[in-house]
């Protein structure tokens, strides 16, 4: 094995939430690798948020178009589905990173290409697909940023079904003809959404009473509607029991409980995710492999002052936008330990990713989408808060009338009584994706409902909706 090579910093996953920590370890001119085992940009870029997002959005705009009188007509066709897939391998790069290594390049970071393993305190050994052995030693700390993989549960029969997860499903290269989706959670609507509109019969089994259970029960209710009313079959309360797949190719068949069998061409898995830690080395520092990593709030692992972990893997959030934002805030914090500055670590300081807890946002690129940020009602409810749920019916708003003939959509404000501020607030509807960073900054920034009422919406536009919330709240 090749002789230490030191630098400040040592990066372990080029996800988005490596790439961030790398990017701001050297802004603040520290010295720093990068180790990637597949390509450099990671899940997001890949096999889900990039490529599942340039599935969708020809499904949602031709949704949208088939909405708008003297434009309907036009679009009744079939979607493209060549040319959707092409313009998805487009984005994907052919999953080819050349384009984020020359990134990584241009600031100055080194990249390091094979299995990356923690080789004890402060070190990381490399095996590089070539065979070749380095050790990269850090003289301030070691990010963890390795991500999840999708969860494959173990049933019978499962292991010959060759079913997909989220991976086969952003990147298939054409349409099955019967897809059946196990899950109700973001990847479920979102890949049923999206292979419901290029062609094939979607299946949808949820376990649970709803589909997308973390948001407002109405956000699901209104999705499996739509997703109805496109041709797809949505179950819920269902349960799963076995697979069966007769050789490498034919139809396949699940088994749910009480004995019913349903057969489709393809089976998408979307049950959950696991944290990638069962062989990069924390047994070498003390950590059990395979689970997930605890860390305080500025990310660090404790007891290990070196050692931190961002993104997926330490379990706050698993969303790629939080993932980032934990690396600026722990980028920011290895920095500051680095030049032996204090460190600002009160609620929203910028040492602690607080809206993590507090403003966390989403968006569900399903027809209508759904969007939401910091807490729902039962959240508020259990956490203690004397709160009350402000809803309105968005196509009641004259913007949502002027987006689309017959727009579906609801939004619902919740209120904390006793500071008069919001503590979330979600929008179910067309265009509801691009509306929820308004909310973000009025939850985030503890913005006082006296003050929001000064907020005035351009008229005619879909956020008039914040004005009907206040009036309905106000009375």
């Amino acid at each position: 094995m090749s002789e230490a090579v030191e630098y400040d910093v040592v990066v372990l996953g080029g996800g988005p939430a490596g790439e961030n920590i790398v990017d701001r370890t050297r802004a603040a001119g520290l010295s720093t690798a990068l180790v990637e085992s597949e390509l450099v940009g990671g899940e997001c870029s890949y096999w889900a948020c990039v490529p599942s997002k340039a599935l969708l959005r020809p499904a949602l705009a031709r949704a949208d178009a088939r909405r708008v009188p003297g434009l309907a007509g036009a679009v009744q066709g079939p979607l493209d589905t060549a040319a959707v897939l092409a313009h998805r391998n487009y984005r994907t790069g052919d999953w080819k990173d050349q384009g984020q290594i020359d990134w990584i390049d241009s600031i100055g970071a080194h990249v390091y290409r094979g299995h990356g393993r923690l080789y004890g305190v402060r070190k990381v050994a490399v095996t590089s697909p070539e065979g070749e052995h380095h050790i990269l030693s850090a003289r301030h700390a070691v990010v963890v940023a390795t991500g999840t993989r999708a969860v494959i549960p173990d049933l019978p029969g499962i292991a010959g079904a060759r079913p997909w997860t989220s991976r086969e499903a952003t990147s298939a290269q054409e349409a099955p003809g019967r897809l059946l989706i196990v899950g109700g959670s973001v990847v479920a609507v979102e890949m049923a959404t999206a292979w419901q509109a290029l062609g094939s019969q979607v299946t949808v089994l949820a376990r649970g009473s709803g589909l997308l259970p973390r948001m407002e029960p109405f956000a699901g209710e209104l999705v499996a509607d739509a997703l109805r009313e496109a041709g797809a079959v949505v179950r819920t309360g269902v349960s799963v029991e076995a697979v069966v797949r007769d050789g490498s190719t034919g139809p396949v068949s699940v088994v749910l409980e009480g004995g019913e069998t349903l057969e489709g061409d393809e089976l998408l898995m979307a049950t959950g995710r696991a944290p990638r830690t069962e062989d990069i080395g924390l047994d070498t520092v003390g950590l059990p492999a395979g689970r997930w990593i605890d860390v305080d709030d500025t990310c660090r692992v404790p007891g290990h002052d070196w050692l931190y972990a961002v993104g997926d893997v330490n379990h706050r959030v698993l969303l790629t936008h939080q993932g980032k934002y934990q690396a600026r805030i722990a980028g920011a914090v290895i920095a500051a330990r680095a030049a032996g500055t204090p460190l600002d670590t009160a609620p929203w300081g910028a040492h602690t990713p607080t809206a993590d807890t507090r403003a966390l946002p989403q968006a569900v690129f399903t027809d209508p989408e759904a969007a939401a940020v910091g807490l729902t009602l039962a959240e508020a409810e259990r956490a203690g808060h004397r709160v009350r749920a402000v809803d309105y019916d968005m196509s009641k708003v004259s913007g949502a009338g002027l987006y689309a003939d017959g727009y579906t959509g609801r939004a619902r404000m919740i209120v904390d009584l006793d500071r008069e501020v919001l503590l979330g607030v979600t929008f179910v509807g067309p265009g509801a994706a691009e509306m929820i960073h308004a909310a973000t900054i009025a939850v985030a920034g503890e913005v006082p409902i006296q003050r929001l009422w000064h907020a005035v919406p351009s008229f005619p536009t879909i956020s008039e909706v914040w004005l009907r919330l206040l009036e309905t709240y106000r009375g």
